[in-house]
């Protein structure tokens, strides 16, 4: 039995089965020597149940034989302190991915605490920024390193940047409640976060009255069209008047009621009639983020927008699509024609979700609390707090209703 040295591993020939060839002077160690010439270096040990195992140091030529002396010494070590090397590679190997950590976090969580707005933004930037760069990294060996080179690489979008780092958190926190890393170590800790520039845009009194003459105006004339500077105009019509044309009267009422009640977009375009109780005065709106729908007392003004639309008993929704009744009026519909109305009042830079931040000012400048602005947008925050601030719906209506009185009173000048 030789010292595995470079000449004797070079001297030693294939036979027609695989032979071990051990080291003379590090027991345990040895060379196994394939039939087809591939040679290994190998350890054999008693782990500390009585087992033996067997592992694979590497091969020959990619390890010299007292590199895989000293792996071999050093694994034995281990060994005797009750360690079994072996067991601990076959774990390591069989480790979850951090691709199969995103999957069970989008099945587990996402899709059961989640709005689907949100379940699709965290999908699409967990398939297209995340699973690209992480996926084939155990979950065990992800570093603040490698998040905080993901978060830099991102630095031209820092919102988005900013969002990814949340999924990652939230994700790595499940992943040492399901036992796949230890206790603390979540690898996002730590890393700093992009400043991000606070949007708190809202309808000023003068924007509130021209937003008020546009929609009538949409609402019997139609608006002008909106010609860019480098369209060709040749071909338009001589007389002015002749450029206009309607605003769908259904995405005009959406619009409406957001500013009235300071709703979502997708809430409302997924109102469907059962969840409108004129008697009572109420639309069921998701009680809370991504929760169930619950009874919300909404303004009179709000109610009038809902009591003056066209009635159709071959659609279950508030705001049906004209050409298929079975759905609900489109979000792109929406959308435009809300590009074509905040063009012509002069406020551009205001987007749908602008007039919920109006709806949340206008409710602070009327002396309501936090806890009332809370349960007027159904936050999700002030969380513990509303277990003891009462909910009833009076003081919400009333907060409704002055606030519904004011954007009336600004719409009409």
């Amino acid at each position: 039995m030789p010292k595995l040295t470079k000449r004797s591993v070079d001297a030693a020939k294939p036979g027609e089965k695989t032979r071990i060839i051990w080291d003379s002077e590090l027991k345990k160690f040895g060379l196994r020597v394939m039939p087809s010439g591939v040679k290994s270096f190998i350890l054999q040990y008693r782990n500390e149940a009585g087992r033996t195992r067997g592992m694979t140091l590497g091969r020959y030529g990619v390890l010299t034989p007292d590199q895989a002396r000293k792996m071999a010494a050093e694994a034995l070590v281990r060994v005797d302190k009750g360690g079994d090397p072996a067991a601990n590679r076959q774990a390591s190997k069989a480790a979850a991915t951090v691709g199969e950590l995103l999957n069970r976090y989008l099945t587990e969580h996402v899709k059961t605490h989640n709005a689907p707005t949100t379940q699709a933004e965290v999908t699409r930037l967990v398939e297209k920024r995340i699973r690209p760069k992480l996926g084939n990294v155990k979950v065990a060996a992800v570093t603040r390193q490698d998040v905080t080179k993901l978060h830099r690489a991102l630095a031209s979008t820092p919102r988005q940047a900013n969002f990814v780092l949340s999924i990652l958190s939230k994700a790595f926190n499940l992943a040492e409640i399901w036992g796949m890393r230890p206790e603390q170590s979540n690898p996002v800790r730590l890393v700093k976060r992009n400043k991000e520039a606070e949007r708190d845009r809202f309808l000023s009194a003068a924007e509130l009255k021209r937003l008020g003459r546009t929609f009538e105006e949409a609402e019997t004339n139609g608006l002008p069209w909106i010609i860019k500077e480098t369209s060709k105009t040749k071909h338009l019509p001589a007389d002015v008047d002749q450029r206009r044309t309607p605003v769908n009267s259904m995405a005009i009422a959406v619009i409406r009621l957001l500013l009235f009640t300071g709703a979502r977009l997708s809430e409302v375009l997924q109102l469907r009639c059962v969840h409108v109780d004129m008697a009572a005065g109420t639309i069921a709106l998701p009680a809370r983020k991504g929760d169930g729908r619950k009874a919300h007392p909404v303004n009179s003004s709000a109610l009038a927008v809902l009591k003056n639309l066209p009635q159709n008993k071959k659609s279950p929704f508030v705001f049906p699509r004209e050409s298929d009744p079975k759905r609900h009026i489109s979000k792109e519909v929406t959308e435009n024609a809300w590009q074509r109305i905040r063009v012509h009042a002069g406020i551009q830079d205001v987007r749908l979700h602008d007039l919920r931040h109006t709806v949340g000012t206008f409710a602070s400048q009327a002396g309501a609390n936090a806890f009332g602005i809370s349960h007027l947008l159904r936050h999700t925050n002030v969380t513990i707090t509303n277990r003891y601030v009462n909910t009833d719906a009076d003081p919400i209506r009333k907060l409704s209703e002055d606030i519904g009185k004011r954007i009336e009173d600004g719409l009409a000048g």
